[in-house]
C-alpha cells in the first residue's frame, strides 16, 4: 500500500486565497450555500437524481483533496460524489463562530439539500468522521447511510475519557487547547508534518504534506480547523456538550461502516468499535492490516473495494 503523490494546486504557492484548494482533476468545484455560509465541493459521476448522492467529508489537518482516490472510483460506480471542505477549511467560508460539531452538522444537512437531494451517504474520515456520526445522529433524514474511517463512535471518546486515543492522540489534544501556538506552528513551523507523521503507519510523500500545509496557511483556516478541535474538548462539561452526547446515544438506524487502520497512530483499533456495536444494527467493521489513520491515502484501493461493495448493498 503506498500513499498518493500531489498533483498541482490551480494557483501557484504565492497565492493566498482560496483558489489554493481548487486542485485541478477527474471533478468539478461548485460552491453551494448552507446555513447562510458558503461551502466547496469538488463534485464528479452522473448528475441524475437516480445516481445516490455519497457526500465525502476529510479530517483534521487536511481538505477535500484527501479523497482524490475515491471520487473518481465512486463517480466510475454510478454514484454522484461530493467531496466538501468543512466549515472553516479550503474553499469554504471560515466565519469567526460556529465550530460546534451540532453547528457543523447542520452544514453537512444543509449542503446535502443544496446540492438537490433529500438524503446521502455520509462518509467521513478522522474529524470527519466524527462529523459523519453527528450527522447521522442529529439529522438522521439526511442520513440514507454512514461510513467512518479512523473515527470511533465519539459517544465512547466523551463519555469514556477518551479511552479509544493513543497517548499520542491525547497530546495532541492538549496541545491544541493552547491560544494562538497551534495556529502559529500549523502555518510558519511543520505542525502539519508531525500531526500527518503521528498518525501514519509510513510517512506520507512530501509534495503531499507540503500541499496540505499550503492550504492550511490560507487566511484564517488554521484558527478555524483548531476551533473545531477546542470544541469538542471544552464543551464536555458545558451544557451544550452534554445536550450533545444525550444525542449520540440515539440508536442508528441506518447501514454503517466503519474501517480502521491496524497501524493507527491515534487510535486504538482493538476499542475502536466498542460503541458502534452498541449503538448501530447494521454494523460492519473492517481492519486494514497495515495502513495507519490516513486510510483514504495510506490504502486507498483497498477502501474503494470495501466502500464500492457496501455500497452497492445499502446505496
Amino acid at each position: 500500500m503506498t500513499a498518493l503523490s500531489a498533483r498541482p494546486a490551480v494557483r501557484s504557492a504565492a497565492t493566498s486565497d482560496y483558489t489554493l484548494a481548487l486542485v485541478e482533476g477527474p471533478w468539478r468545484h461548485e460552491f453551494v450555500s448552507s446555513g447562510g455560509s458558503r461551502f466547496h465541493v469538488a463534485v464528479a459521476g452522473p448528475e441524475s437524481r437516480s445516481a445516490p448522492l455519497v457526500l465525502l467529508l476529510h479530517g483534521y489537518p487536511q481538505f477535500w483533496w484527501a479523497w482524490r482516490a475515491q471520487i473518481p472510483a465512486l463517480a466510475a460506480a454510478g454514484y454522484r460524489v461530493a467531496a466538501m471542505d468543512v466549515r472553516g477549511v479550503g474553499g469554504s467560508d471560515k466565519p469567526p463562530s460556529g465550530y460546534a460539531l451540532p453547528a457543523r452538522a447542520a452544514d453537512v444537512a444543509g449542503v446535502v439539500r443544496s446540492l438537490g437531494r433529500e438524503t446521502a451517504v455520509v462518509v467521513g474520515h478522522g474529524t470527519g468522521g466524527t462529523l459523519a456520526w453527528a450527522v447521522a445522529a442529529l439529522h438522521p433524514g439526511t442520513t440514507a447511510a454512514v461510513a467512518v474511517l479512523a473515527s470511533p463512535h465519539p459517544a465512547r471518546v466523551r463519555l469514556r475519557s477518551g479511552a479509544a486515543f493513543t497517548p499520542g492522540a491525547l497530546r495532541e489534544l492538549a496541545y491544541l487547547q493552547v491560544p494562538t501556538f497551534p495556529e502559529r506552528a500549523l502555518t510558519q513551523g511543520d505542525r502539519v508534518r508531525r500531526t500527518l507523521d503521528l498518525g501514519t503507519a509510513s510517512p506520507l510523500p512530501d509534495d503531499v504534506v507540503d500541499l496540505y500545509r499550503t492550504v492550511m496557511r490560507i487566511p484564517f483556516a488554521a484558527h478555524s480547523a483548531v476551533e473545531a478541535l477546542r470544541w469538542f474538548v471544552r464543551s464536555t462539561p458545558r451544557m451544550d456538550g452534554r445536550r450533545f452526547a444525550t444525542a449520540l446515544r440515539r440508536p442508528l438506524e441506518v447501514p454503517v461502516l466503519q474501517l480502521q487502520g491496524a497501524r493507527d497512530g491515534f487510535l486504538r483499533y482493538e476499542r475502536a468499535d466498542v460503541d458502534a456495536v452498541g449503538l448501530a444494527s447494521d454494523l460492519r467493521y473492517e481492519l486494514i492490516p497495515g495502513a495507519g489513520h490516513f486510510l483514504p491515502e495510506e490504502a486507498p484501493d483497498r477502501v474503494n473495494e470495501i466502500l464500492l461493495g457496501w455500497l452497492a448493498r445499502v446505496a
